[in-house]
C-alpha cells in the first residue's frame, strides 16, 4: 500500500472516530434536555456522557503520540517528535539484542534448510532462466562500467609480468625434457612421417619432374624417367622404413636432437639467449599491445553475444549447470548439509562481527529524520489502527457510563 492510500485510509478512520464523538454529543444534548420528561433518557444520557468521555480521553492519548493536542504544549505529549532519537536508539538496541544474536540467526537458518529450499528453486527451468537472465544483466552492466583501455592495460601488465619478463628457455626446456623423456613426442613424429609417406605416394609426378629438371640436358628423356622412377622408389622405401621401424636411425637422431635441445634451453647460455631473441622478435611492444587489445575485444564480444542470445551454447550450458546444482542440493544430503553449514557460519560471523554496525544503521537513520516527518511516517503506518482505540473508547465509555449510572441509581435511587 502506498503512502497516498495509507493517508486516505487514515482520514477515513479519523472521520469515523470523530463522527462517533459527534453522535455521542448530539445524543447527550437531546437526552439531557428531555430526561425530566422521559426519565428513561437518563440512562441514554449516562451512556452518551460516558461515550464522550472515553472518546475524548482516547483522542487525547492517540494525538499525544504524534503531536501536541490542539497545539497546546502539554507535558508528556508529542512523544514521537520529541523522543525520536531515543526511540531510534531503543529500537536499534532491541533489534541487536533480540534479532542480531548469533544463536538466533544460526537456529533460524538450521530450521529453514536454506540449501534444500534453494536447490528446489534452482532445479526449476524457470528459475534457471531467471538466474541466467540476471547473470546476463550483471555481465552487460559490468562491461558497460569497465573501461576498455584500463582493462587492456591490466591484461598487458599481467602478460609482461608473467609471460614476457621471465626467461622462456629454462621452463620450456624443463617441460620439453619431461615430454621427451615420456615419449609423448613420438605421436607427433609418427604423424609427420605418415604425412611424408602420403605425400611421396601422391606426388610421383612431382619427384620425377624435379629429377628431370636437375639432370643434364644431354641425358635422354628415357634415362630421366628411369632415374626419376628409381629416386621416387628409394624415397618411398626410406620413408616406409622410418614409418615402420620405431628404432630407425632417423627416429633415434630426432630423439637425441630434441633431448639435447631441451638440455641446452635449460643450461646453455647461447641457446637461452637465442630463445630470448626469438621471444623478442615474436612479441615486441606493438605486438603485445595488439594481442592484449584483440584478446579483450574477443572475450568481450564473445561473452556479450553469448549472454544476449538465450539459445547460445554458453547460456544453455549455464542453465543446465544451475539446474544440476539445484538437483544435487535437493538429493545429496551431505552436500546440502555442507552448504547449510557454510551459510550458517557466514551469517554467524557477520552477526558476531558487525551486529553493532548493522543495528547502528537504524539509530543513525532515525536520527537523520526530521521530527515532523518521523511522526507523519509512523502515523501513516499505524495511525489507522490507532483510530480503533478511539472507537473502542467511545463504545467502552458508553457501556461504562451506563453501568455506573445503573448501579448508582439502583443503590441510591
Amino acid at each position: 500500500m502506498s503512502d497516498v492510500e495509507r493517508a486516505a485510509a487514515l482520514r477515513r478512520m479519523k472521520t469515523l472516530a470523530t463522527g462517533l464523538l459527534v453522535i455521542m454529543a448530539v445524543i447527550f444534548l437531546v437526552a439531557f434536555a428531555l430526561q425530566d420528561t422521559y426519565p428513561w433518557l437518563q440512562y441514554v444520557r449516562a451512556a452518551s456522557e460516558g461515550g464522550m468521555v472515553g472518546a475524548l480521553a482516547d483522542w487525547f492519548a492517540v494525538t499525544a503520540l504524534f503531536k501536541y493536542p490542539m497545539g497546546l504544549k502539554i507535558p508528556h505529549t508529542a512523544i514521537i517528535p520529541r523522543k525520536k532519537d531515543q526511540i531510534g536508539e531503543s529500537l536499534a538496541h532491541f533489534v541487536e539484542e533480540n534479532f542480531l544474536s548469533e544463536d538466533v540467526v544460526r537456529s533460524k537458518l538450521d530450521s529453514v534448510g536454506v540449501a534444500q529450499k534453494a536447490g528446489a528453486w534452482l532445479e526449476k527451468p524457470e528459475s534457471a532462466d531467471r538466474v541466467a537472465a540476471e547473470g546476463a544483466a550483471l555481465i552487460r552492466g559490468a562491461f558497460t562500467v569497465l573501461d576498455d583501455d584500463a582493462v587492456q592495460g591490466v591484461i598487458e601488465s599481467m602478460v609482461r609480468k608473467h609471460l614476457l619478463d621471465p626467461p622462456w628457455g629454462p621452463p620450456i626446456g624443463n617441460i620439453a625434457e619431461q615430454v621427451f623423456a615420456d615419449g609423448h613426442h613420438h605421436r607427433l613424429v609418427d604423424l609427420l612421417v605418415d604425412r611424408a609417406a602420403d605425400w611421396v605416394d601422391a606426388n610421383y609426378a612431382v619427384v620425377t619432374r624435379v629429377v628431370a629438371q636437375r639432370s643434364p640436358t644431354w641425358v635422354p628423356r628415357l634415362v630421366d624417367g628411369v632415374v626419376g622412377d628409381r629416386v621416387h622408389a628409394e624415397i618411398s622405401k626410406f620413408v616406409r622404413a622410418v614409418q615402420e621401424d620405431q628404432q630407425h636411425d632417423v627416429r633415434l637422431a630426432i630423439d637425441k636432437y630434441l633431448r639435447d635441445l631441451a638440455q641446452d634451453l635449460q643450461h646453455k647460455p647461447e641457446t637461452i639467449a637465442k630463445a630470448e631473441e626469438i621471444k623478442g622478435q615474436l612479441l615486441d611492444d606493438p605486438r603485445v599491445r595488439d594481442i592484449t587489445a584483440r584478446t579483450w575485444s574477443t572475450i568481450k564480444k564473445a561473452l556479450l553475444e553469448a549472454v544476449s542470445d538465450p539459445g547460445s551454447e554458453l547460456t544453455t550450458k549455464f542453465k543446465a549447470a544451475v539446474r544440476d546444482f539445484g538437483s544435487r542440493l535437493t538429493s545429496d544430503v551431505e552436500l546440502a548439509d555442507k552448504v547449510n553449514r557454510w551459510i550458517a557460519d557466514g551469517a554467524s560471523y557477520a552477526v558476531r562481527t558487525y551486529r553493532s554496525e548493522i543495528s547502528g544503521v537504524i539509530a543513525e537513520t532515525v536520527g537523520r529524520w526530521d521530527a515532523a516527518d518521523t511522526s507523519r511516517k509512523i502515523e501513516l503506518q499505524v495511525g489507522r489502527d490507532l483510530q480503533f482505540i478511539r472507537i473502542n473508547g467511545t463504545v467502552v465509555g458508553s457501556l461504562a457510563g451506563l453501568v455506573i449510572f445503573t448501579v448508582a441509581h439502583a443503590i441510591f435511587g
